[in-house]
């Protein structure tokens, strides 16, 4: 048998064809989701500004439910406004037993009346406490 001699190519290997990068699709949705993150809100809106009374000393509040009283006496409370209001946070207050006391935030400007027919509507539908949040001065 007569041995065959051995050939050695030295041609470059073909190159396989380039593909698409996914780098500006990856550039893409992180754009997006820097721009959803700075436009979303991730507490609820107030119902409308309010502006609490001032106060010597306090503690800081912690989250529970929170009842706004505008300074014309109108009570919100998430997407509700005045007695549906009330009813839907003494039902959310009451659903956490244990809890931090729900809060009423009353503007400066809101008639002491009001605030407390508020409280007075509060315990008929239950609530035995209720913190009433002020600003310190």
């Amino acid at each position: 048998m007569a041995k065959s001699p051995m050939t050695m190519s030295f041609t470059p290997p073909p190159r396989r064809p380039k593909g698409e990068s996914i780098v500006p699709m990856i550039n893409v949705v992180f754009l997006l989701l820097i721009f959803f993150l700075m436009t979303s809100r991730l507490a609820p809106p107030e119902p409308f500004e309010v502006e609490p009374p001032r106060a010597e000393e306090g503690a800081e509040a912690v989250e529970t439910p929170v009842l706004y009283l505008s300074p014309e006496g109108e009570a919100g409370f998430e997407g509700a406004r005045g007695e549906a209001a009330i009813a839907a946070f003494a039902t959310r207050a009451q659903a956490a037993p244990g809890a931090e006391a729900p809060q009423l935030r009353a503007d400066a400007q809101t008639e002491a009346a009001e605030v407390a027919r508020v409280l007075k509507a509060l315990t008929e539908a239950g609530l035995s406490e209720v913190s009433l949040v002020v600003a310190p001065r």
